[in-house]
């Protein structure tokens, strides 16, 4: 780092000596190609970072991360590059270029260009500390998450099922333990609460999850208090904000967004809170009642909803996840996914070879055949990518996907560089010898993830700024993602990638129309949760005082949202690494807001779809070239525009989530 530092610091002073040409091929071909191999390498840092943390890894990227911050902040509020920038002249720029010109215009001015002199220096040491604060309240979620277990006896485990168990067990004979080592590691932690008969198990569990990095976590488990790291990031967040010249940080946020104010995204939170709670609460209400006529619970707590919730669905619609799961092996699902982006997008996805950083990763490359001038096709490499699916010691939880390098025609050899991702996933590994197992919300999460990979790879924007998710406004970025998740909903594409763990039968139809049947259970209580965290977010960086304590907004919040309180003691905020650590301040209500773009989008998949339900060649391809090539390219209302033919409507989503 402290090479590649030194090159791009060289070439900052080059690009803004006073002789140096204001031209845009000029300083990218001597300042970006030196930042992009810093930013290429540190990425790569950050990544293993968050996949394979160590403590001497830890060590060493926390030594590293000041130098590397200060550059930065440095670089995006250099007055000399900013006037430089400035004086190019849009008119010799190419339609991406000047989309690109544009963008970074703006952010010279929002990372704080045109402050001077103790102002200038204070918002650099604001972006150093926040660096720091956001790692260190990543690291306390990991480490409180990690140093957690329950060592369970047989009898506790009624109801949890087998393959949880096993994994349990092997992983207390592991430690030479005896009993099933229970963790807050998702896989194991969701089907303990659902299937679990015992409710002081589930308590002792959920008590143990929503605690996490809090001041009211077990005695031991409070060195990992995130507590004070909230406050000071809130704080020194309004202080930016205002050195910017604005009220707040919401109003920061929404400046490179579609959303045009912190009141837009409100109101629209609000209302499509409104419209969910009439279902919302019939869900509750319809849990109470089965709960107490057939569990003999009259007053559930807050660990009693999940499995109230999974009970109910099983009688309502004669599934469990458990049976379901049976069916989506891991590498069959993958077959699948592959299949459908294949067709769709008229590409070929291979199995590749590189170093990986740990066995269960895999690379692939994705392909297209192109035909030449003279009529010959010829096979061309469009992107690569690295899957990392399984949970482990280590690795942060959740799912994400992360770019290597993007699409580039770089200006210092002319080569074109293809873009390269990273998908990763927290599901269970496979026991026994037999593969992993996935729910079918892990199915969805995975096809999430690739909506994102795809927007990334399958661009055909050549300036780096803007290509694949870069320059995409943020509250656009999850259409592609939360798109994709609509195809684990269709039987022609499901069909092709279930196989019995046991029999390799595929799934049956009728057990697929028991669980389309229970798609939108409890829809209005999901998007109210959703929607009680976007508000909570937006509220936080809007009308909250960092000096003050945020619990009180999040109770406010959730009387005016929630249709279940959780206890009093939950503390479900400090482990929210979005906002925290992970560069959704202000922003959690993207979701939702893409959700709409990406149902209205896939509604168009609907209107075109074959006699069978078989998704339209025609209109993936139309879907490609309109929102996935253009990348960043150009607003996001003008890719949707290009590929509805109108403005987007609330409508489809209502009506995908059984809310119309």
């Amino acid at each position: 780092m402290d090479s590649l530092l030194a090159d791009a610091n060289q070439a900052l002073e080059t690009v803004t000596a006073p002789d140096f040409p204001a031209q845009w091929t000029a300083i990218a071909r001597v300042l970006d190609v030196a930042t992009e191999r810093l930013s290429r390498a540190w990425g790569a840092v950050s990544h293993l970072n968050g996949v394979a943390d160590t403590p001497e890894l830890r060590a060493a990227y926390n030594e590293a991360l000041p130098r590397v911050t200060e550059f930065w902040t440095r670089l995006g509020s250099d007055e000399r590059l900013y006037a430089r920038y400035k004086s190019i002249d849009p008119a010799d720029l190419n339609a991406e270029q000047r989309r690109a010109h544009a963008n970074a215009l703006r952010n010279f001015v929002l990372g704080g260009a045109e402050l001077q002199g103790e102002a200038r220096d204070r918002f650099a040491r604001i972006q150093e500390r926040q660096a720091d604060l956001s790692q260190k309240f990543s690291e306390n979620a990991l480490d409180a998450t990690d140093a957690w277990a329950w060592y369970a006896g047989a009898s506790e485990l009624d109801g949890v099922p087998p393959d949880v168990q096993q994994a349990a067990r092997a992983a207390a004979q592991a430690e030479g333990k005896d009993g099933y080592k229970l963790t807050l590691k998702m896989p194991c932690y969701l089907p303990v609460m659902q299937f679990a008969h015992s409710s002081a198990l589930r308590e002792r569990l959920y008590r143990a999850y929503v605690t996490r990095a809090s001041d009211q976590a077990d005695t031991g488990a409070q060195v990992f208090d995130n507590t004070p790291l909230i406050g000071e990031i809130l704080a020194l967040r309004q202080e930016e904000a205002r050195l910017l010249g604005y009220r707040n940080f919401g109003q920061v946020s929404v400046v490179p967004k579609m959303a045009e104010s912190p009141q837009q995204v409100a109101t629209f939170l609000r209302d499509l809170a409104a419209r969910a709670r009439p279902h919302a609460e019939k869900d509750v209400a319809d849990m109470r009642a089965f709960a107490a006529e057939q569990l003999g619970l009259t007053d559930p707590q807050a660990w009693d909803w999940p499995y109230i919730g999974e009970k109910l669905k099983e009688a309502r619609y004669a599934f469990s996840e458990q049976e379901v799961k049976q069916y989506f092996t891991a590498p069959k699902v993958l077959d699948g996914l592959f299949k459908i982006v294949e067709t769709l997008f008229e590409v070929s996805i291979r199995p590749d070879t590189a170093p990986v950083w740990n066995p269960s990763v895999a690379f692939y490359r994705i392909e297209r055949q192109r035909t030449g001038g003279t009529g010959e096709r010829a096979t061309e490499l469009v992107g690569q990518f690295y899957l990392d699916p399984a949970a482990r010691t280590g690795k942060r939880g959740g799912a994400w996907m992360d770019d290597v390098r993007a699409r580039w025609l770089r200006p210092d050899d002319g080569r074109l560089q293809t873009p390269v991702a990273h998908l990763v996933c927290n599901f269970a590994e496979g026991v026994d010898g037999k593969p992993a197992l996935l729910t079918h919300d892990d199915v969805i999460t995975l096809f999430h993830e690739f909506g994102h990979g795809l927007h990334h790879m399958l661009t055909q924007v050549n300036e780096r700024d803007v290509s694949g998710i870069s320059g995409v406004e943020w509250d656009a970025v999850e259409l592609p993602s939360q798109f994709m998740e609509n195809f684990c909903w269709e039987w022609p594409v499901l069909r092709h990638m279930t196989a019995h763990v046991d029999t390799g039968e595929p799934l049956p139809r009728a057990l697929f129309d028991r669980m389309l049947a229970a798609k939108n259970f409890q829809a209005g209580l999901q998007t109210l949760r959703q929607i009680e965290f976007a508000l909570f977010d937006m509220l936080l960086h809007t009308d909250h005082d960092p000096a003050q304590d945020f619990m009180p907004l999040l109770r406010r919040v959730r009387a005016e949202v929630a249709v279940l309180q959780p206890p009093e003691w939950s503390r479900t905020a400090h482990t929210f690494s979005h906002i925290f650590a992970g560069g959704y301040a202000a922003g959690y209500y993207s979701y939702k807001w893409a959700e709409v773009l990406s149902a209205d989008a896939y509604a168009a998949f609907e209107e075109t779809a074959g006699k069978d339900g078989s998704p339209s060649v025609e209109t993936g391809r139309k879907y490609r070239q309109s929102i996935l090539e253009a990348g960043g390219s150009r607003p996001a209302i003008e890719s949707f525009r290009a590929f509805r033919g109108r403005e987007p409507t609330l409508d489809a989503l209502l009506r995908h989530q059984g809310m119309a």
